[in-house]
């Protein structure tokens, strides 16, 4: 390949990189984190919701009844969430409020608001938005013009390694030379996770551009109707065919489950959302898992809640034809709904290695147009772009770290933080630590954020464990899978951070003196 055509694609692969990485790294650590929502939302109350908050699917029946005669407002949308062989109740209260509905030691109905998943929640919309403001059309369109240039950054970067891709694809060269050994680790991961990040990529697009899509289909092809014809398909919200005469009970889970598992033997439900109970078109929208198959979301399928017929099956693994099947395969692969656990693991490292991927192209960029010393004694003045970019790829870095450590603290300690105060922290931590970073520069901030991230991780499990022990009644006792893999995961990364900050402290006491990442005492 002639040289001039490989400075070409190493141009694009760099400008393109550097203005997507800095939203990319915040949409991929928020998004590994995501791989385990359900186990922080879990992690947020300090009794094990399958033990404290949840009643014997057999008992389900009843809790339902009486939940629904003293909760009208439940009847519109009520959510049974299924953990093997027990259910917990939930539904919107209309106020942006979550309740959740129980029966305690003396069998009386219970109701409380669920802040609890709000956290895990807000951790998901940075996942999707990279905590872009203006809600999440406007983040998640903003992130799928990212991913073009994401996707253009992917293209070219292969395209210049290629002429020494065997060569240089294991090497990791490991010695006074950083610059070239965080070149080898930035290209081996880049082509190691080159489908995931393709898949990644694509999909995004697809669905942060989607609405855009749409509109131009809706003008040019359905003369304004796509949106009626898509409302019409939409399995959550569909109705059943109107019946006739009185409304009638709905079934109940455990016969649910049965007409579900029957059709799908490998399916799991996980959930069961009730839409308009006791009114005509009531419906059962089931979600759940199926770790053979590529299925959206995990898989789903729409029941009349009367009958049980399905009302729509495309969704359902196993089921519906090769269009549902290809956009419930990209849905799976881009979200990690197959395979099981170990599917989530392996997408949560592959989701923090990208992170550093993105990290590290920052830091290569800078290091590429240092000005060396040349003899003498005198340091060589850096350009302002250097220091400036080295400041924004630290503090939006670690600012993102320690962030997200701390709105998660926040709502550890109130037992599920409500989604505004939550927000709140995330971003006034996130915005203080990206204004040390540009008042301190990327070398001292990088010590100290790095530092800061260590202790806020950490201090996760020392706030969980402190609630489930010394500060425990003898009601909130207790201890749950999801506390132990948040606990666990949370150890780990702080681990790492503590790590990182240590080679960090070498770098500026001893780095060479020229380069805006060393600070000598």
């Amino acid at each position: 390949m002639r040289s001039e055509t490989l400075r070409t694609y190493k141009t694009v692969h760099t400008w393109s990189g550097i203005l997507a990485a800095l939203l990319l790294f915040i949409a991929f650590y928020a998004g590994a984190l995501t791989m385990f929502k359900a186990e922080l939302v879990g992690w947020m109350r300090p009794v094990p919701l399958e033990v404290a908050q949840s009643v014997p699917l057999s008992v389900a029946p009843s809790l339902i009844d009486r939940t629904l005669a003293l909760h009208p407002a439940a009847r519109a949308q009520l959510t049974v969430t299924l953990n093997g062989d027990r259910a917990a109740l939930s539904w919107p209260d209309g106020l942006g409020r979550t309740q959740r509905a129980w029966l305690d030691d003396r069998q009386q109905l219970v109701t409380e608001v669920d802040h609890a998943a709000d956290a895990a929640a807000f951790v998901d919309m940075l996942h999707m938005t990279a905590g872009i403001p203006g809600g999440y059309a406007l983040g998640a369109g903003i992130m799928g013009g990212v991913c073009l240039l994401y996707t253009l950054a992917l293209i070219s970067g292969v395209v210049v390694l290629l002429p020494t891709l065997i060569r240089d694809l294991f090497a990791l060269r490991v010695g006074k030379n950083l610059k070239r050994m965080w070149l080898d680790a930035h290209n081996a991961i880049g082509i190691l996770s080159l489908p995931f990040h393709l898949v990644i990529a694509v999909s995004v697009v697809a669905f942060g551009l989607g609405d855009t899509i749409y509109k131009i289909q809706d003008g040019l092809i359905y003369h304004g109707k796509l949106h009626t014809m898509m409302a019409s398909q939409n399995p959550y919200f569909a109705e059943a065919p109107h019946g006739s005469g009185m409304p009638a009970a709905p079934l109940m889970p455990q016969d649910i489950i049965k007409r579900v598992v029957s059709a799908a033997p490998h399916f799991v439900p996980t959930s069961i959302v009730y839409r308009h109970v006791y009114q005509p078109g009531a419906t059962a929208f089931v979600s759940g898992s199926d770790a053979r198959q590529l299925a959206r979301d995990g898989g789903f399928v729409l029941l009349d809640a009367v009958s049980g017929r399905f009302v729509d099956a495309e969704f359902l693994p196993g089921f519906g034809n090769a269009w549902s099947s290809l956009t419930s395969a990209l849905y799976a692969l881009h979200f990690g709904t197959y395979g099981g656990t170990t599917v989530r693991v392996m997408y949560l490292l592959l989701g923090l290695a990208g992170a550093f991927l993105f990290y590290s192209g920052n830091l290569l960029w800078i290091e590429s147009r240092r000005k060396r010393m040349r003899g003498g004694n005198a340091l060589p003045r850096q350009r302002r772009a250097a220091y400036v970019m080295a400041s924004l790829s630290v503090g939006t870095a670690w600012g993102c770290v320690v962030a997200i450590s701390s709105a998660l603290v926040l709502a550890k300690a109130l037992h599920g933080a409500s989604y505004g105060p939550v927000q709140s922290a995330y971003y006034s931590v996130f915005l203080s630590c990206l204004g040390w970073a540009l008042l301190r520069g990327g070398a001292r901030a990088a010590v100290d954020l790095s530092a800061l991230a260590a202790a806020m991780t950490a201090l996760m499990p020392v706030l969980d464990i402190l609630t489930r022990t010394v500060w425990a009644t003898s009601s909130d006792a207790g201890w749950s899978q999801a506390a132990v893999t948040i606990d666990g995961g949370a150890t780990l990364l702080a681990l790492c951070w503590i790590w990182i900050w240590c080679a960090t402290v070498r770098r500026v006491r001893a780095g060479a003196p020229d380069s805006v990442w060393s600070r000598p005492a």
